[in-house]
């Protein structure tokens, strides 16, 4: 069996605040093992901007188990601005201030929760807002949420909760007088600290461009009338948009805060069906119209405006666009609760199963149809319909033509097949006219940035079509002579997937598309032929465009584009700047490292910030004025230095088809090849891209953490697994164990420690491993499928959906029905083959499991008893697929890591794994 060993180098950094002289005979600290506890520690960075001027950057901290950090770095001062207990911050567009909520002390709230303190007491967030220019801190208490203006400055606007005392007067004193709690909006000059303040507001919202407020307040007394009001803050002026009682929601500007658009229900009564209308206000009104109300104009009798669905006015403002909701269906108030059938009624009929019917319950009771109102005409317009649900305007909204699609004639294809198909229609946007189009799009339908095409990549023919709406023409502008557009390692029973696109050339001169290595400027109208951009097949490079300003359409015919580049061969990434005019490409960096995806560009300034990460090195921000010699400005864990860690390798071995496969090898610090190490086996699919990953500690909901066993003298391995479509258990078996028996080979290794460990796939494919190996001394298997046959016909109570289409297409790999392959569903169903199993199983599985039924966890546990094997079950209440709540997640890393201690280490048997943990003990002796 032919294998070897490649062995990729990393580069540690190390921070020294001084140095410090140690004798010549000084021996260094011996490092730490990772504990369970040391995993909610780790801290993460959940988020971080850059000013527009590019001169600050602001990120959180925060680990699992602790309080968040907000840092404010100077880039200009190289100055760090450290600020704890805080997060949800804002950066001025001016960048003169930012403002973030700092929280109360976790441990403080925890406290008074133990001593049962009413919550309303629980002390709440501050709001803080620093002054860049003089870092002057100011505190404002009890605030419950704000915002900041995204494109222009020098105000905020924020809630806080205020007391009002009950009426304690002798007639109206209760027992026990209350405080009645209002919210009130406060908006704030930056500068100045001048306030406007407003009482009992329900919601508020800011303009994007433009400087606008706008609220809605219930009134207070004979001053403030209730109804919605508009608040240029730079003229100081509070103008009255719509007086009166109502409910009124939907704040919506126009980009520069010059139209406001919400729904209101002016009715006082109690009728049931809310009859909800459009509010329209603009320039040279006094008061904003109701433009339609309910069952009126263009509604049917019994529609209304919806509440629930999202007002957008498009990019010019000359088109809002809103909801119509058909009537609710009502059940009858008159019956009594005994009186009223509780049945579900299934029918063969139905296109959404009941169970996907019920999941989507409450989009359904909210669904709405696209209409629209000219805000210059006043004219309406309906655009969706109950035939249509969907429909798309492109051009920001400005296109005269609506794309419409609906996948309700195939709804039912979606619970053997996963996917679905469209009909189509091209909608006039002005006057709603709706044309069938006499075409299927096999695929999801979009519009271009400029709304000259719809186009789709098409699933069944593996090729992009585009639609083109000057000359109502299909074309098919991808060729396979030309080049692969379409997954050339995909080894599922289904239509290979696409590698997507990079975006449209201004105009809609072309489409970017991408095949596995490289970019192709495709025109879409047929009349110039494809250009290949890029040159990475031939190395066995990809290249992938990164969009560096988020609210960019379309990409300029001459621009010059970031691209991030990745070997196929080494798992290195880079960066490299493209010039599409010329086609020069110039790489700024490559090497064996993993580059962010996602940089942030400054929006003024060639500022940026970004990452770089291997399995030892964490990835923290890199500030600098371009993508090479950045100053690395975070330094999220500098506990890491304490802990012993390892070292990844790339490892590949020929498997029993005679293919040479890659995996991932994870070896110890201070790893000596002339030991025997124990041996933990990782996997899912394919995992060796992810070489140059970092593995943070983490209490992890599914998985083992890398970081923490090698920290304790394991070993880890993580092959790839390519697949036979109609074998998936047998090509597992074909692709890890030769890979075990090469590192064993290595001599490394000691055969007779050897676990492995997976989840749901992983979990499936582990199941079948112990039927067919004694190889491994135990094994952990999570929501692991065992009986293929019982589980064809069940649920995804996560989606509602049948579980078919996954063995006949898609992750299962069988490739068609149990009544076509009954052998197939059989021969890779563990379940039958139980009594071959001579390992030890740790199975865990909960009883609210959406993806996986928990059934098939207890199939294999209750076949493990009925043949006297040692197995052992774990089920989080209540959780999902995995385990969500911290306390369980770390429960369960302490319970695996007990147990694979135990069979691999010569650990302590536990109490839980050698009785069990009685229901009468359930939460409160843990067994540990």
């Amino acid at each position: 069996m032919s294998h070897y060993l490649r062995l990729c180098t990393f580069l540690v950094p190390f921070f020294f605040s001084g140095l410090l002289i140690t004798p010549a005979f000084a021996q260094p600290a011996a490092k730490k093992q990772l504990e369970i506890e040391d995993l909610t520690q780790w801290n993460n960075i959940t988020s971080n901007r850059i000013s527009a001027d590019g001169r600050w950057v602001v990120y959180t901290l925060d680990s699992e188990d602790g309080d968040p950090t907000t840092i404010v770095y100077d880039g200009q001062k190289n100055e760090d601005h450290t600020f704890e207990r805080a997060d949800d911050f804002q950066i001025s567009y001016d960048g003169q201030f930012v403002a973030f909520l700092i929280h109360p002390a976790e441990d403080t709230v925890k406290d008074m929760r133990r001593r049962k303190v009413d919550k309303n007491a629980l002390p709440g967030d501050t709001l803080a807002i620093l002054s860049l220019t003089d870092q002057q801190l100011t505190r404002i208490p009890e605030v419950k949420n704000f915002k900041m203006p995204e494109k222009w400055d020098g105000w905020i606007a924020y809630l806080t909760v205020e007391s009002m005392p009950a009426d304690t007067s002798e007639a109206k004193r209760p027992k026990k007088a209350k405080k009645k709690n209002y919210e009130r909006l406060v908006i704030r000059n930056l500068k100045s600290g001048r306030e406007t303040i407003v009482d009992k507001v329900e919601s508020y919202e800011l303009a994007e461009k433009g400087s606008a407020i706008a609220w809605v307040t219930e009134g207070q007394d004979s001053t403030v009338a209730p109804g919605v009001y508009r608040l240029d803050p730079n003229a100081g002026k509070i103008q009255p948009v719509y007086n009166g009682k109502g409910k009124f929601k939907n704040l919506t500007f126009d980009e520069m805060g010059s139209q406001l658009a919400f729904v209101g229900d002016l009715d006082t009564t109690k009728v049931r069906v809310r009859p909800f209308g459009l509010f329209h206000y603009g320039p040279g009104k006094t008061t904003a119209d109701l433009v339609l109300e309910s069952g009126t104009g263009i509604m049917e009798s019994g529609w209304t405006v919806s509440e629930h669905a999202r007002l957008r006015f498009s990019e010019n403002g000359g088109k809002l666009f809103f909801g119509l909701a058909p009537p609710p269906i009502l059940p009858d108030t008159s019956l009594l609760e005994e009186e009223i059938p509780q049945v579900e009624v299934w029918s063969t009929g139905d296109g959404r199963l009941y169970t996907q019917q019920e999941v989507q319950l409450n989009r359904d009771k909210r669904q709405a149809y696209t209409a629209v109102l000219d805000t210059r005409s006043g004219q309406l317009a309906k655009l969706g319909s109950l035939e249509i649900p969907d429909v798309d305007v492109g051009d920001e909204g400005n296109a005269a033509v609506a794309l419409g699609s609906s996948d309700l004639p195939y709804e039912k294809m979606v619970s053997w097949v996963g996917d679905t198909y469209y009909d189509l229609y091209r909608i006039d946007v002005n006057t709603g006219r709706q044309r069938k189009l006499d075409l299927v799009a096999k695929g999801n339908p979009n519009v271009s940035p400029r709304a000259k095409y719809f186009y789709w990549y098409s699933d069944p023919d593996s090729v992009w079509m585009a639609y083109s709406l000057a000359d109502d023409r299909l074309r098919q502008i991808t060729s396979s002579e030309v080049s692969i557009f379409y997954d050339e390692l995909n080894d599922r029973p289904m239509h290979p997937s696409s590698y997507r696109l990079a975006g449209w050339l201004a105009d809609d001169a072309a489409v970017l598309l991408y095949d596995r290595y490289d970019i192709w400027q495709i025109d879409p109208s047929g009349s110039r032929a494809p250009k290949r951009l890029t040159r990475g097949r031939e190395n066995g490079i990809s290249y992938r465009y990164v969009r560096l300003d988020p609210e960019q359409r379309f990409i300029e015919p001459n621009a010059k584009i970031l691209l991030y580049q990745f070997d196929d061969a080494t798992k290195e990434s880079g960066y490299a700047w493209m010039d599409l005019a010329s086609g020069k490409l110039d790489v700024i960096q490559q090497g064996a490292y993993s580059l962010d995806r996602r940089p942030l560009k400054a929006e003024k300034a060639e500022k940026y910030v970004y990452t770089k990460e291997d399995f030892r090195t964490f990835p923290d921000l890199i500030y600098g004025s371009g993508l090479k010699d950045g100053r690395t400005i975070s330094n999220a864990n500098p506990q890491q230095s304490e802990f012993s860690w390892g070292n990844v390798e790339l490892y590949e071995w020929t498997s029993l088809d005679g293919e040479v496969l890659q995996g991932l090898l994870v070896k110890p610090d201070n790893f000596d090849p002339n030991k025997e190490y124990p041996l933990i086996v990782n996997f899912y699919e394919r995992s060796s891209d992810g070489l140059y990953s970092h593995r943070a500690p983490q209490a992890h909901r599914s998985t083992i953490n890398y970081s923490y066993y090698v920290s304790r003298g394991y070993v880890i391995f993580n092959p790839d697994i390519p697949y036979r479509i109609g074998y998936p258990g047998e090509s597992c078996y074909n692709a890890v164990i030769p890979g075990v028996t090469s590192l064993i080979d290595e001599g490394f290794i000691d055969r007779d420690r050897i676990g492995v460990q997976g989840h749901s796939w992983g979990g499936y494919q582990i199941a079948y491993l112990v039927t067919k190996t004694d190889l491994f001394r135990c094994a952990e298997a999570g929501a692991p499928v065992v009986n293929m046959i019982s589980a064809y016909g069940g649920i995804r109570w996560g989606s509602g959906m049948s579980r078919m289409f996954q063995y006949e297409h898609t992750q299962s790999r069988i490739g068609g029905t149990l009544w076509e392959y009954p052998l197939r569903y059989l021969e890779n169903s563990p379940i039958f083959s139980v009594d071959k199993i001579n390992t030890p199983v740790l199975i865990m599985h909960n009883d609210e499991d959406g993806a996986v039924p928990w059934y098939q966890g207890i199939e294999f546990f209750t076949a493990m008893r009925r043949l006297d094997k040692k197995a052992w079950m774990l089920n989080y209440n209540g959780e999902p697929h995995w385990p969500l709540k911290l306390a369980n997640r770390k429960d369960f890393q302490k319970r695996m890591s007990q147990y694979f201690d135990y069979y691999l280490l010569d650990g302590p048997l536990p109490s839980w794994m050698e009785r069990g943990v009685p229901a009468i003990e359930k939460g409160i002796l843990q067994g540990y």
